[in-house]
């Protein structure tokens, strides 16, 4: 965590206050979409599924005109987890597992540095590419209640992402997130946590 603090963190927030002295423009959109996760455990001791989940918020785009360079910042709701076959392995089968939906319900909040393609002789009103990226801080809202696994706070994870603008109002996006730290562990086993692994496809409508 405090590499990225130092390395990402940092220098967003530098760069987000030096735009005090510059023509920054900011305006914001509504946001929703769909994402399908998984966990990736530290052992493979059973099967581990993906599932598909909402994601839905509001998120802030602030842009530095002319260079194209710029920060964005959200909030979602996003449905993340797996489906973990515990029934498959005795330690948890005595209890009555078998194949458990483990949903993470969370809000995500990325810090995203992006660059977009606005120098393409007028074609950018129409049509412009863009990339971003940055780290993702997940706040464990609520779970799906299976009590063989724990569930911390939050988790920290690192975005990237492409994507592209229509008309200066629509955006279109894919991303894929690692989890930095871990999102749920076994009680039972001590060297049996999981990251959160997800693709996220989005669709975001700015208002200004």
């Amino acid at each position: 965590m405090k590499t990225i603090l130092k390395y990402i963190v940092l220098p967003l927030v530098l760069l987000l206050f030096g735009t005090a002295q510059t023509k920054a423009e900011f305006r914001y959109a509504v946001t929703a979409g769909a994402g399908i996760s998984t966990l990736d455990f530290k052992q493979d001791l059973f099967k581990v599924s993906g599932i598909a989940g909402p994601q839905l918020g509001v998120q802030g785009e602030l842009m530095f005109p002319g260079i194209g360079l710029g920060i964005d910042v959200a909030a979602y709701y996003a449905m993340l987890g797996a489906k973990c076959d515990l029934g498959s392995r005795k330690i948890w089968a005595v209890d009555g597992y078998g194949n458990e939906n483990i949903f993470l319900h969370t809000l995500e909040i990325p810090l995203n540095l992006k660059f977009k393609w606005t120098r393409m002789n007028g074609f950018e009103d129409y049509l412009a590419p863009m990339v971003f990226g940055g780290p993702v801080f997940n706040f464990n809202i609520a779970h799906s209640g299976c009590k063989a696994m724990e569930y911390p706070f939050g988790s920290i994870g690192l975005r990237a992402g492409v994507g592209v603008e229509i008309f200066k109002k629509w955006q279109v996006s894919g991303s894929y997130t690692w989890g930095m730290t871990y999102a749920t562990k076994a009680v039972k086993l001590d060297n049996m946590s999981a990251r959160n692994r997800y693709w996220s496809i989005r669709v975001a409508y700015y208002f200004k």
